[in-house]
Protein backbone atom coordinates (compact mmCIF):
# COMPACT_ATOMS: atom_id res chain seq x y z
CA UNK A 1 0.00 0.00 0.00
CA UNK A 2 1.55 3.23 -0.92
CA UNK A 3 2.30 5.45 2.10
CA UNK A 4 1.78 8.79 2.38
CA UNK A 5 4.77 10.95 3.50
CA UNK A 6 2.87 14.40 4.24
CA UNK A 7 -0.55 13.58 5.54
CA UNK A 8 -1.24 17.39 5.57
CA UNK A 9 -1.11 17.43 1.74
CA UNK A 10 -4.44 14.46 1.85
CA UNK A 11 -7.53 16.08 0.26
CA UNK A 12 -5.60 19.51 -1.09
CA UNK A 13 -7.70 19.69 -4.14
CA UNK A 14 -5.39 20.59 -7.04
CA UNK A 15 -6.39 22.19 -10.48
CA UNK A 16 -4.12 20.60 -13.48
CA UNK A 17 -4.73 22.51 -16.16
CA UNK A 18 -3.23 20.90 -19.21
CA UNK A 19 -4.78 20.49 -22.66
CA UNK A 20 -2.53 17.15 -23.15
CA UNK A 21 -4.87 14.34 -22.15
CA UNK A 22 -1.66 11.71 -21.20
CA UNK A 23 0.42 14.73 -18.99
CA UNK A 24 -2.81 15.13 -17.42
CA UNK A 25 -3.09 11.80 -17.09
CA UNK A 26 0.12 10.99 -15.29
CA UNK A 27 -0.25 14.33 -13.54
CA UNK A 28 -3.77 13.17 -11.66
CA UNK A 29 -2.76 9.35 -11.07
CA UNK A 30 0.46 11.26 -8.89
CA UNK A 31 -1.09 13.22 -7.16
CA UNK A 32 -3.77 11.07 -5.77
CA UNK A 33 -1.33 8.81 -5.06
CA UNK A 34 -0.46 10.65 -2.29
CA UNK A 35 -4.28 11.43 -0.90
CA UNK A 36 -5.03 14.98 -3.19
CA UNK A 37 -8.02 15.10 -4.81
CA UNK A 38 -8.06 16.76 -8.92
CA UNK A 39 -9.77 18.92 -10.23
CA UNK A 40 -8.97 18.97 -14.41
CA UNK A 41 -9.38 21.61 -17.45
CA UNK A 42 -8.72 21.45 -20.80
CA UNK A 43 -8.01 25.39 -21.08
CA UNK A 44 -7.94 28.65 -19.83
CA UNK A 45 -11.37 29.75 -19.91
CA UNK A 46 -12.35 26.32 -17.75
CA UNK A 47 -9.58 26.98 -15.41
CA UNK A 48 -11.03 30.14 -14.63
CA UNK A 49 -14.59 28.25 -14.14
CA UNK A 50 -13.40 25.62 -11.88
CA UNK A 51 -12.00 28.59 -9.76
CA UNK A 52 -15.53 29.98 -9.64
CA UNK A 53 -17.03 26.20 -8.64
CA UNK A 54 -14.49 24.53 -6.84
CA UNK A 55 -12.21 25.10 -3.62
CA UNK A 56 -8.50 25.04 -4.92
CA UNK A 57 -5.35 25.02 -2.86
CA UNK A 58 -3.09 25.02 -5.88
CA UNK A 59 -2.67 25.26 -9.67
CA UNK A 60 -0.50 23.36 -12.00
CA UNK A 61 -1.25 25.49 -14.80
CA UNK A 62 0.26 24.83 -18.61
CA UNK A 63 1.38 28.05 -20.79
CA UNK A 64 0.17 26.35 -24.28
CA UNK A 65 -3.34 26.33 -23.67
CA UNK A 66 -6.76 27.03 -25.77
CA UNK A 67 -8.97 29.94 -25.85
CA UNK A 68 -6.58 31.44 -22.70
CA UNK A 69 -3.32 30.80 -22.79
CA UNK A 70 -1.33 30.46 -19.25
CA UNK A 71 0.37 34.07 -18.78
CA UNK A 72 -3.40 35.01 -19.33
CA UNK A 73 -4.62 32.81 -16.61
CA UNK A 74 -2.01 33.66 -14.66
CA UNK A 75 -2.33 37.26 -14.49
CA UNK A 76 -6.25 37.16 -14.17
CA UNK A 77 -5.28 34.98 -10.94
CA UNK A 78 -2.91 37.48 -9.47
CA UNK A 79 -5.48 40.20 -9.46
CA UNK A 80 -8.19 38.65 -7.12
CA UNK A 81 -5.92 35.87 -4.90
CA UNK A 82 -2.46 34.50 -3.84
CA UNK A 83 -3.46 30.88 -4.63
CA UNK A 84 -0.17 28.97 -5.30
CA UNK A 85 0.15 28.52 -9.05
CA UNK A 86 2.73 26.16 -10.25
CA UNK A 87 3.42 26.63 -14.42
CA UNK A 88 4.49 24.17 -16.93
CA UNK A 89 5.89 24.32 -19.74
CA UNK A 90 7.71 23.20 -22.71
CA UNK A 91 10.03 25.50 -23.23
CA UNK A 92 13.09 25.76 -21.00
CA UNK A 93 13.77 29.20 -21.66
CA UNK A 94 14.42 31.22 -19.30
CA UNK A 95 12.46 34.08 -20.38
CA UNK A 96 9.77 32.41 -19.66
CA UNK A 97 11.11 31.52 -16.44
CA UNK A 98 11.75 34.93 -15.64
CA UNK A 99 8.61 36.20 -17.07
CA UNK A 100 6.35 33.73 -14.64
CA UNK A 101 8.32 34.71 -11.47
CA UNK A 102 7.65 38.12 -12.25
CA UNK A 103 3.76 37.92 -13.04
CA UNK A 104 3.80 36.31 -9.28
CA UNK A 105 4.12 32.08 -9.82
CA UNK A 106 5.19 29.89 -7.34
CA UNK A 107 7.42 27.27 -9.20
CA UNK A 108 8.21 26.77 -12.17
CA UNK A 109 8.62 23.09 -14.23
CA UNK A 110 10.18 22.31 -17.65
CA UNK A 111 8.15 19.60 -19.32
CA UNK A 112 9.78 16.68 -19.72
CA UNK A 113 9.33 16.69 -16.02
CA UNK A 114 9.67 13.74 -14.02
CA UNK A 115 5.92 13.11 -11.77
CA UNK A 116 8.21 12.48 -8.38
CA UNK A 117 9.41 16.04 -9.16
CA UNK A 118 6.53 17.46 -9.59
CA UNK A 119 4.68 15.73 -6.49
CA UNK A 120 7.41 17.26 -4.63
CA UNK A 121 7.59 20.91 -5.79
CA UNK A 122 3.66 20.66 -4.95
CA UNK A 123 4.01 20.09 -1.53
CA UNK A 124 6.69 22.28 -1.06
CA UNK A 125 4.65 25.00 -2.27
CA UNK A 126 1.48 23.85 -0.09
CA UNK A 127 3.76 23.57 2.58
CA UNK A 128 5.14 28.29 1.86
CA UNK A 129 1.25 28.47 1.74
CA UNK A 130 0.34 26.52 4.62
CA UNK A 131 2.62 28.19 6.45
CA UNK A 132 1.54 31.93 5.51
CA UNK A 133 -2.14 30.85 5.96
CA UNK A 134 -1.56 29.34 9.24
CA UNK A 135 -3.83 30.35 12.30
CA UNK A 136 -2.28 33.60 13.50
CA UNK A 137 -2.15 34.67 10.29
CA UNK A 138 0.60 36.40 9.82
CA UNK A 139 2.07 37.47 6.19
CA UNK A 140 6.18 38.18 6.05
CA UNK A 141 7.72 39.33 3.26
CA UNK A 142 11.54 40.47 3.75
CA UNK A 143 10.87 42.89 6.51
CA UNK A 144 7.77 43.42 6.75
CA UNK A 145 4.58 41.58 8.54
CA UNK A 146 1.09 42.14 8.42
CA UNK A 147 -0.98 40.04 11.09
CA UNK A 148 -4.45 39.67 9.04
CA UNK A 149 -6.65 39.10 12.59
CA UNK A 150 -5.75 42.80 14.04
CA UNK A 151 -4.72 44.73 10.14
CA UNK A 152 -1.85 45.72 11.64
CA UNK A 153 1.51 46.12 9.71
CA UNK A 154 5.06 45.97 11.68
CA UNK A 155 8.59 46.56 10.13
CA UNK A 156 11.26 43.58 11.27
CA UNK A 157 14.57 45.22 12.54
CA UNK A 158 16.76 43.53 14.86
CA UNK A 159 14.51 41.85 16.86
CA UNK A 160 12.06 44.28 17.11
CA UNK A 161 8.30 44.78 16.07
CA UNK A 162 7.61 48.56 14.59
CA UNK A 163 3.99 49.03 14.00
CA UNK A 164 3.21 51.59 11.13
CA UNK A 165 -0.18 53.22 11.27
CA UNK A 166 -1.71 52.67 7.85
CA UNK A 167 -4.61 54.00 6.21
CA UNK A 168 -7.55 51.22 5.37
CA UNK A 169 -6.36 51.90 1.65
CA UNK A 170 -2.76 52.21 2.33
CA UNK A 171 -3.28 48.24 4.65
CA UNK A 172 -5.17 47.12 1.18
CA UNK A 173 -2.50 48.03 -1.27
CA UNK A 174 -0.03 46.79 0.60
CA UNK A 175 -1.58 43.45 1.21
CA UNK A 176 -2.40 43.19 -2.20
CA UNK A 177 1.04 43.98 -3.65
CA UNK A 178 2.86 41.82 -0.69
CA UNK A 179 0.66 38.38 -2.04
CA UNK A 180 2.51 39.23 -5.39
CA UNK A 181 5.56 41.51 -4.78
CA UNK A 182 7.04 41.50 -8.31
CA UNK A 183 3.73 41.94 -10.45
CA UNK A 184 2.87 45.23 -11.39
CA UNK A 185 -0.48 46.13 -10.38
CA UNK A 186 -2.05 49.09 -12.60
CA UNK A 187 -3.38 51.63 -11.93
CA UNK A 188 -7.17 50.72 -11.74
CA UNK A 189 -6.48 47.11 -10.52
CA UNK A 190 -5.66 49.13 -7.57
CA UNK A 191 -8.93 51.51 -7.50
CA UNK A 192 -10.85 47.97 -8.58
CA UNK A 193 -9.44 46.07 -5.58
CA UNK A 194 -8.47 49.03 -2.58
CA UNK A 195 -10.51 51.46 -2.36
CA UNK A 196 -13.81 52.07 -1.63
CA UNK A 197 -14.31 54.53 -3.81
CA UNK A 198 -14.43 52.66 -7.05
CA UNK A 199 -14.69 55.85 -9.10
CA UNK A 200 -11.25 57.12 -7.66
CA UNK A 201 -8.58 59.21 -9.88
CA UNK A 202 -5.29 57.96 -11.10
CA UNK A 203 -3.81 60.60 -9.31
CA UNK A 204 -5.75 59.47 -5.79
CA UNK A 205 -3.72 56.07 -6.47
CA UNK A 206 -0.60 57.74 -6.99
CA UNK A 207 -1.13 59.96 -3.56
CA UNK A 208 -2.05 56.66 -1.65
CA UNK A 209 1.38 54.71 -2.89
CA UNK A 210 3.09 58.01 -1.78
CA UNK A 211 1.93 58.39 1.43
CA UNK A 212 2.18 54.44 2.01
CA UNK A 213 5.97 54.89 0.62
CA UNK A 214 6.81 57.57 2.74
CA UNK A 215 5.37 55.61 5.85
CA UNK A 216 7.84 52.70 5.31
CA UNK A 217 10.90 55.37 4.39
CA UNK A 218 10.04 56.56 7.93
CA UNK A 219 10.74 53.45 9.54
CA UNK A 220 14.08 53.11 7.39
CA UNK A 221 12.41 50.72 4.80
CA UNK A 222 13.03 51.78 0.88
CA UNK A 223 13.04 50.41 -2.43
CA UNK A 224 9.99 49.16 -2.02
CA UNK A 225 6.50 50.76 -4.19
CA UNK A 226 8.29 51.08 -7.40
CA UNK A 227 6.46 53.15 -10.08
CA UNK A 228 6.84 51.26 -13.14
CA UNK A 229 5.68 54.27 -15.97
CA UNK A 230 3.16 54.45 -17.95
CA UNK A 231 2.00 51.19 -15.94
CA UNK A 232 1.76 51.22 -12.52
CA UNK A 233 3.58 49.84 -9.35
CA UNK A 234 5.06 47.02 -7.92
CA UNK A 235 6.24 46.30 -4.92
CA UNK A 236 9.53 45.32 -4.93
CA UNK A 237 12.34 44.81 -7.31
CA UNK A 238 12.48 41.70 -10.17
CA UNK A 239 14.30 38.45 -9.09
CA UNK A 240 17.39 38.18 -10.18
CA UNK A 241 17.71 34.23 -11.88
Amino acid sequence: MHQHLYSNFENKVILVVEDDYDIGDILEKYLKNEGMQVVRAMHGQQALECLKTCSIDLILLDIKLPKLNGWDVLNIIRQHNSLPVIILTALDDQVDKIMGLRMGADDFIVKPFNPNEVIARVQAVLRRSHAQTRSDQIITYKMIEIQLEHHQVFILKENQKHLINLTLTEYNILLLMIKAPNKVFTRSELIRQCMPDRDALDRTVDSHVSNLRKKLEDKNVSGFLINVRGVGYRLDQYYEI
